[in-house]
């Protein structure tokens, strides 16, 4: 298990879409333009009729790196932090784990899926080999 994130009114969505299995990133209303981190402004037009949509959770291993050190209590190791790239828009990118294979066997460009893990109220997005 890794720590619980502070859950706010700027993240509550991200963090807690899995539980009706919808990744949700903000989206601006004004151009399309998605934005993460969440932000109440959307960088590329300045508007703010911005607000939370569900999008595919389809993506590509973008970088990454495996972690054999456990920095907490029950953290279970090898475990693969990883920067994903979603399909909805290029440059929109989250840190996230890789599961649900190898450390060994993750590559750059290596097409996944997200699920959710539930830790307490949070259903941390984590991705999957498809």
């Amino acid at each position: 298990m890794f720590p619980i994130p502070q859950v706010n009114d700027d993240n509550r969505a991200f963090w807690t879409g899995g539980r009706d299995g919808e990744l949700r990133i903000v989206r601006c209303h004004d151009c399309g333009y998605y934005i993460h981190p969440p932000s109440p402004r959307c960088p590329q037009c300045l508007g703010e009729n911005v607000e939370p949509a569900a999008v595919s959770g389809a993506g590509h291993v973008y970088t990454y790196t495996v972690n054999d050190r456990a920095w907490s209590p029950g953290l279970e190791v090898p475990y693969v932090i990883a920067i994903v790239e979603l399909r909805e828009q290029s440059g929109l990118r989250l840190m996230t784990n890789i599961v649900g294979c190898p450390a060994d066997d993750v590559k750059i460009d290596m097409p996944v899926q997200v699920e959710f893990r539930e830790q307490g109220d949070v259903f941390a997005p984590v991705f999957r080999p498809v």
